[in-house]
């Protein structure tokens, strides 16, 4: 009786070791092939660093064209493409649209290496920019609705890490082609090489399913459970799944219909919606973009060279990608807001430093010091507050309105990424490196107040129950009380 008892309660083991298995493996494949959209917009964002080197010559660039170039991709490309990205995810669904957004990385990824001359390139870079901003709306959305409450965190911040690993190889894939094709043209190449990972997404996306809530919001709450089974307990996907479907029959059953009908009738969507959009402003307000796009350029009028400058910002790349691996690490011990303000007061002192930098003679050694000073920079960025922003921004928001709302915070975010990046140039050439630099340490010390004063804890809550926290359902709700209590817990 007794051995018969072992051996069921042996079998009834594996097999729960074996489901956890499976679950493990259906979440990986998932991530990773769902991020290969951050692996674009990295890439497709860092690598007109290098490219631009090469390309202004042969297009004719000037000065305004080269920022042209640069910030057509993010607007009205990216931030357009936010718009319609969280409306697609909306009403297509978050796989559909995915695979919307790999059609427009590979579109405009041939479109730029191919172009014949400016015009052609900045539509071009529209397209791709579409792309980018679509995804990056989908891609964290996605993740985040379909990742247990225990992994969102690290879910989700992989698409961050995908993001900088798609830069970092932008610029070792400049620093190498520039390496090995003494041509003018190499530039053609650098653009192209976006097409494989384009090619990739799209096949991957085609064996996975849409997000439960997703679904539910549909009413095809068969496909919920399916799904949430698919990397769950039995237990832990039947609990889910209540919650969720109840959520979901409250929103279809609600006498408002629409996002924009939410936000006008429900004050603290309101109030949660401009926190998202104030989220994406202070992330871009770091500056990270100026180092993303003008490194190379940076450090050559620094006085390195063009191949010297394209390898040395190897060594931001790299630094983006080891800081994110351990922002990672730390959000499954560290609360958000935590890891946000001591992100923004190392930013505004990396940055005051940077700018003194400059003030310092002419030289080769005054070059890497200035690089080393940009790594830093990028470091606190990276481990602080990329990785941190992109969660809030898919956590925050409640059901009903969270295509809708992360779109308009994305937009928001590129718009910003775009000013920021066309100003940037003209900045430089009128204040100078330092001013510019010091400029951006003020910003940053408005964006910890922000932080402090507005924005909410969302570590180790469900996002059903993050929704009821900040009040759903109560259209009188204290918006400002809900929020400020919520941040204080």
């Amino acid at each position: 009786m007794s051995t018969t008892h072992s051996a069921a309660s042996a079998r009834g083991r594996g097999g729960a070791a074996r489901n956890e298995r499976s679950h493990k493996r259906f979440l990986t494949k998932l991530t990773v092939i769902s991020t290969l959209g951050g692996l674009l917009f990295g890439y497709d964002t860092g690598v007109i660093s290098g490219a631009l080197l090469y390309m202004k010559d042969e297009l004719n660039l000037s000065a305004v064209g080269e920022a042209t170039v640069v910030s057509s991709l993010l607007f009205p490309g990216a931030a357009v493409g936010a718009l319609l990205g969280g409306r697609l995810s909306d009403a297509l669904g978050r796989k559909r649209t995915l695979l919307v957004c790999a059609g427009l990385f590979l579109v405009g990824a041939l479109g730029c290496a191919m172009a014949p001359n400016v015009e052609i390139m900045v539509l071009a870079r529209i397209v791709l920019g579409l792309g980018v901003g679509a995804a990056a709306v989908t891609c964290p959305l996605y993740l985040a609705e379909m990742a247990p409450v225990e992994r969102r965190g690290r879910m989700v911040t992989i698409n961050e890490l995908m993001i900088v690993t798609g830069q970092m190889l932008a610029f070792s894939i400049n620093a190498l082609l520039d390496h090995l094709i003494e041509d003018p043209t190499v530039w053609r190449y650098m653009l192209a090489i976006a097409s494989v990972p384009a090619v990739l997404l799209m096949l991957g996306m085609l064996v996975l399913p849409d997000s439960p809530r997703w679904y539910a919001s549909k009413g095809r709450l068969a496909e919920t459970r399916s799904t949430l089974e698919l990397s769950r307990s039995e237990s832990d996907a039947a609990v889910e799944y209540a919650s969720i479907s109840l959520h979901a029959a409250r929103d279809r059953n609600s006498k408002v219909s629409g996002a924009v009908h939410y936000l006008r009738d429900y004050p603290w969507m309101r109030r949660i919606l401009w926190i998202g959009c104030g989220l994406a402003i202070v992330q871009q307000a770091t500056g990270i973009n100026t180092v993303n796009y003008y490194a190379p350029t940076i450090l050559e009028q620094s006085g390195l060279g063009v191949s010297a400058s394209l390898v040395a910002t190897i060594a931001v790349g790299v630094t983006s990608v080891v800081m994110t691996i351990l922002g990672i690490i730390l959000l499954g011990y560290v609360n958000r807001r935590t890891m946000l303000l001591t992100g923004f007061i190392g930013v505004a002192s990396s940055q005051a430093a940077l700018s003194l930098v400059f003030l310092l003679p002419s030289s080769t050694g005054r070059s890497y010091i200035i690089l080393a000073a940009m790594m830093v920079f990028v470091a606190f960025v990276q481990c602080f507050i990329g990785t941190c922003v992109w969660l809030l921004l898919s956590e925050i928001f409640p059901m009903a309105i969270r295509g809708f709302a992360m779109g308009i915070a994305v937009f928001v975010l590129w718009t910003t990424n775009a000013l920021i990046s066309f100003v940037f140039p003209i900045l430089n050439s009128v204040l100078g490196s330092t001013g510019t630099f010091g400029l951006f340490v003020l910003v940053n010390l408005v964006s910890v107040y922000f932080v402090y004063r507005f924005v909410p804890e969302t570590k180790g809550r469900s996002l059903e129950e993050l929704e009821d926290r900040l009040g759903a359902g109560r259209p009188d709700a204290s918006a400002a009380g809900s929020t400020a209590a919520f941040a204080a817990h």
